[in-house]
């Protein structure tokens, strides 16, 4: 694909690896990702926003 190269800002689009945290259980997600929101992270969950 001409438009993206593997150097430089373009490069993520080719390599990315898309990562899916489907049916994971609670204490191998992410801290931003879990139930509660325990960072506090801003994010929005089944269209409503959470702080």
């Amino acid at each position: 694909d001409s438009r993206t190269t593997s150097v430089g800002s373009a490069a993520i689009q080719r390599f990315l690896r898309p990562v899916c945290y489907q049916n994971l259980p609670q204490g191998l997600l992410p801290e931003a990702l879990r139930d509660g929101n325990p960072a506090g992270v801003s994010r929005l969950v089944d269209g409503k926003r959470e702080a």
